[in-house]
Order: structure tokens, then C-alpha cells, then sequence
């Protein structure tokens, strides 16, 4: 594998973002509470191509207060769009799956070093409020309107194992509840909600780094869902090709990343929690109230004019959409392939508005009629959430189009056949889980799968395109006329599948050579006659047994 030298900090990789034109540089003043969110949104929702996004810099931001900042926001740099994201990776979209399957097989271990520009500024101990504590940060509003305060949402938060001392880097949303306090929205199950289950049995807090604005190998793996066994930071660094460079925290027993541009060093109690929310969430709803846990913040260190990274997230598509599918897809196929099922061909998770894990299709190459039932509960038993709905199709079949998926759907299964409920599934915050216990509501808490076998049971009859042949004619054509450029959406030619009698495959030879009559001729020596009695239905149904074509 191939690495070109990563980047040192977060500012390299900005720059970089400025210098392919993927960054707009926002010097206008803008609320952080009101604009700021909403105008990136409109990159998302006003119908701009993927590949015209950027990621927007601000660097004159106030608050309704018209509180002036000493801090940048940086928004959708993360991974904005497909070519963001690879520019963090420095590597072509085609690459990114070879990328992720090598770090799994190759971690590198992160290293210590004696210091690190996150720590040019350190506040604690009396100094701790001295610059305002987590006040200091110009932390936007996500969904002005209804969210009740600023949310950490590019957060990464490191914690340790207490009996095993194994790291985890988790993204998770974070309330701003005071100058030293936030919420925390960890869920469960996730690897933080296991180490606070652990000091709590044991009596003691769990101490936590919050980092913001690092590397961006770092926040592509602190997104992803990982074996607990795993280091994300060993993981990032098998996904750059370079060891993370760490230095420890000042008031806790953990290490962070020294290029950082923000950490926030603190503790989660256990032996309290409080409310926190509303929060618009990515599966496109609202959250209304949660109970999560409390952090408490003992320690603030931060590069010299800090810049504050947030991730654009709720209705897809979304930075956080982006941020998950680029890597989430080829992990949980490499799962998927690890439980014996290499006939896996592609993995896709579709974006309908919402968080892109609870609609999953698959493409296989199947060897038997079991196996789109044992792929399928692969997806399951990888965990995180992943597979409210799940849909096995055929290899031929592109599962990135979800008009593919629902064709295969409607007419390569049969429901009373083909299709499975697996009960007790947990999905985190849904809408439905939210108004569960609403006295209005018709719903309760339990959650279920929806799993589909799409693939063919026998040979089919070829898809109604042209054959390739005529369609890449066709394609000469237009091209020389100068007609607009074409984008071919797949299927774009038919092609067999199986079912496709010889002399049918003659006759259409004859008719694309325009030998009409010949086709014809054959047609009236097919002619039988009607007897006494005899239906349309009867007919055919003589007819169907001994022949292998179709009537309409």
C-alpha cells in the first residue's frame, strides 16, 4: 500500500481544501446560534452536486448577544462530499475500500511525544475559568428551532478501559449545559457506555478527553464503528500510514492527539445523571428529551486562535452521512466475508432521508438459496444499529441505486416466500422508540428487522434494454451529434439471465438485420387451431406446457 505523507494537523489539511477550491473562507459576521448551521445546510438541501460542495471556514462569528469569539468554526471540511473525504485520506475514491481493509490488517500503534501544540494554551486548576471555560468556543446551534443549546457534535471522546486499559475514540454529541458541564449522548451499546458501566461498579468516575479538530484519519475512525478490540487511534494510523502522534493529558490519565486543536479534559460521574436534549438527530426526527450522563470539565488546553469544528448532521444528505458511508459499507463487509460468505459482492447502506444504517442492500453471487439468509444475518450480528430493513439482491443488481433495489424487490421475491421479521433489534433513538410511551401512541418499545431475499430462484428471461452492443452505437451517435454529456446510469444495456431459448435469440437477430419476413414466416408456422370449448386461458395453458417462451 502506498502512502503519501500525512498531514501534521488540521491546518495542513485546510489548506489543502483551499488549494483544490473545497473551502469557502466566510469572513462575513455570522451568529453561531441562528446562521451559522442553517447556511451550511443549504450546501445539503438546495439541490448543489455532490461534487460542488466545500467545507465553509468561519472566522468572524458572534452570538445573539453579539459575543465576539476568538475562534473559527470550520463546518462540512470534514467530509462535505466524496472528494473531501478522499482529500483527507489523500487518495482516489476507488482507493478508500482498499484503504480501510489494509488499516484493519495493519494498525500502527500510536506514539508519545514530550509535547504538542494542543497544549500551547493550558487552563486549569484557578485558571480554569480564566478564558471562559467551554464559553470560550464558538460551539454552533445545529437545529435552531429546536435544539435547546449548542451541541458538541465533532467531539472525540477517548476514554480507557478500567479493567483492560484499552482505548476507545468514540464521536458523540455533547450539550453545553455551563461553562464546565455538557451532556453526553453516548447510547448503548457503544464502548464509553460499557467504561461507565465498569467505574460505576467500581465506585469512581470515569476520566474522559474530549478532542476537537485533529488529523482527519483520526475523525473518520472515531466515526466508525469498530471491534472493541480495536484501537481507532492504532486504526488511524494503518489508515495513513503513520503512527498518531499523542501527548498525555494534563489532569487525567490519557493521551491525546498533539496536533489537536482543542481538549477538553474532565470526568464523567457516575453516581448521577440529568436530562439533556432536544437534539435533532441524523435519523431525521427530532430527539426530544434524553437521560444521559454529565461531564465535568477540569481542564482546558488549546492551540493559540483555536479553530472549533463542528459536523453537519441530521436529514441526509449530511457531513455526517458522508462521514459514516465512506468507510461503515466496506467494514461491514469485510464482517460479512470473514463469516464465510465471500460470494458478498458489494455492500451499500441507502440514504432515505435519514441515518443510512437501517436501510442495508447487498449484492452476492450466490452459491445456494441459504445464502441471502446467512449474508443477511451477518449484517445483523455486526451490531451498531446496522439492518432495520436488509435486502439481498443479485450481482447484477446496483445496490448504490435504490430504483435497482426496488426493482429487484417487486420482481425477484415473493413476500409469503422471501421475506423475514427478527424480532428484539435494538435501533437506538427513533422516532418511534421517542412517542412510545406518548399516551396517544399506538406503538411500543420493541424493534424488529425487515430482511428480504431479492435474488432470482431460477433462470429469468433478459432485462428489456437494447444489448450493450447497440446501446454503445447509440452512445457514438449522440456524442457526434453533441447532445449533452451523458452520465450511464446502470443498467444501461439488457443482458441475459439465463432464460433465453435459441430460436428467440435467432429471430431477434433477424429483426435487428431488418429481415422481417423471415421472422414472419416462422411466426405463421407457430399457428394452431381453437377447438370447441376452448378459452384464451385454456389455450395458453395447453401451450405454456410445452413450450419454454412466455405469452403476454
Amino acid at each position: 500500500m502506498n502512502f503519501a505523507k500525512p498531514y501534521e494537523d488540521l491546518r495542513e489539511f485546510i489548506s489543502a481544501l483551499d488549494e483544490h477550491g473545497k473551502l469557502y473562507r466566510i469572513e462575513r459576521e455570522i451568529n453561531k446560534d441562528s446562521e451559522l448551521q442553517p447556511l451550511v445546510r443549504w450546501q445539503f438541501r438546495g439541490g448543489i452536486p455532490e461534487e460542488q460542495r466545500r467545507g465553509f471556514l468561519f472566522s468572524n462569528v458572534t452570538d445573539g448577544k453579539k459575543r465576539k469569539y476568538n475562534c473559527r468554526v470550520l463546518v462540512s471540511g470534514l467530509s462535505g462530499s466524496e472528494a473531501i473525504y478522499c482529500l483527507g485520506l489523500k487518495c482516489q475514491p476507488e482507493e478508500v475500500p482498499d484503504r480501510w481493509i489494509y488499516a484493519m490488517d495493519h494498525l500502527i500503534d500510536p506514539i508519545v511525544v514530550d509535547s504538542g501544540s494542543c497544549q500551547e494554551e493550558i487552563h486549569k486548576g484557578d485558571e480554569l475559568l480564566a478564558h471562559g471555560g467551554l464559553l470560550e468556543f464558538a460551539v454552533p446551534m445545529s437545529t435552531p428551532g429546536f435544539d435547546n443549546g449548542p451541541y458538541i457534535t465533532a467531539g472525540h471522546w477517548i476514554t480507557k478501559d478500567p479493567e483492560t486499559g484499552k482505548r476507545n475514540v468514540g464521536n458523540y454529541r455533547g450539550l453545553i449545559k455551563g461553562p464546565t458541564s455538557t451532556g453526553l449522548m453516548s447510547g448503548t451499546p457503544q464502548d464509553l457506555s460499557s467504561h461507565w458501566d465498569k467505574c460505576r461498579k467500581l465506585g469512581k468516575p470515569l476520566e474522559v478527553a474530549i478532542v476537537v479538530g485533529t488529523i482527519p484519519a483520526v475523525s473518520y475512525c472515531a466515526t466508525q464503528k469498530v471491534p472493541p478490540d480495536i484501537d481507532e487511534l492504532a486504526l488511524a494510523g494503518g489508515l495513513m500510514g503513520a503512527a498518531v502522534k499523542l501527548v498525555k493529558c494534563q489532569t487525567i490519565d490519557l493521551e491525546v492527539p498533539a496536533s489537536a486543536e482543542v481538549v477538553l479534559e474532565g470526568i464523567i460521574p457516575t453516581n448521577y445523571m440529568e436530562e439533556e436534549g432536544p437534539y435533532g438527530e441524523s435519523m431525521g426526527y427530532v430527539d426530544p428529551r434524553t437521560l444521559s450522563t454529565v461531564f465535568e470539565l477540569k481542564c482546558v488546553t488549546h492551540r493559540k486562535n483555536p479553530i472549533w469544528v463542528s459536523i453537519i448532521s441530521q436529514v441526509t444528505p449530511s457531513e455526517s452521512s458522508k462521514i459514516k458511508a465512506m468507510g461503515m459499507a466496506t467494514l461491514v463487509k469485510r464482517f460479512i466475508v470473514s463469516k464465510g460468505f465471500d460470494c458478498v459482492k458489494e455492500v451499500h447502506m441507502i440514504e432515505p432521508l435519514v441515518n443510512m444504517r437501517p436501510y442495508v442492500a447487498v449484492s452476492l453471487k450466490k452459491r445456494n438459496d441459504e445464502d441471502p439468509w446467512g449474508v443477511m444475518q451477518a449484517v445483523l450480528d455486526y451490531g451498531d444499529r446496522v439492518g432495520k430493513m436488509i435486502v439481498a439482491v443479485d450481482e447484477d443488481i446496483n445496490v448504490k441505486d435504490p430504483v435497482a433495489v426496488t426493482w429487484a424487490i417487486t420482481h425477484r421475491s415473493q413476500p409469503h416466500k422471501d421475506v423475514k421479521i427478527v424480532g428484539n433489534r435494538p435501533f437506538g433513538a427513533t422516532p418511534i422508540g421517542m412517542v412510545a410511551t406518548h399516551p396517544s401512541s399506538r406503538y411500543d418499545n420493541s424493534e424488529s428487522s425487515l430482511l428480504i431475499d431479492a435474488t432470482r430462484k431460477a433462470d429469468f428471461p433478459p432485462l428489456s434494454l437494447p444489448k450493450e452492443e447497440f446501446m454503445v452505437r447509440a452512445k457514438q451517435i449522440w456524442e457526434e451529434l453533441g447532445l449533452p454529456a451523458l452520465t450511464p446510469q446502470e443498467p444501461w444495456h439488457g443482458y441475459l439471465m439465463g432464460l433465453w431459448p435459441e430460436n428467440l435469440d435467432h429471430e431477434a437477430e433477424l429483426a435487428a438485420r431488418s429481415e422481417h419476413e423471415k421472422v414472419w414466416e416462422i411466426l405463421r408456422k407457430t399457428r394452431v387451431q381453437v377447438g370447441e370449448g376452448e378459452t384464451l386461458k385454456s389455450m395458453r395453458a395447453k401451450w405454456g406446457k410445452t413450450h419454454s417462451g412466455r405469452a403476454e
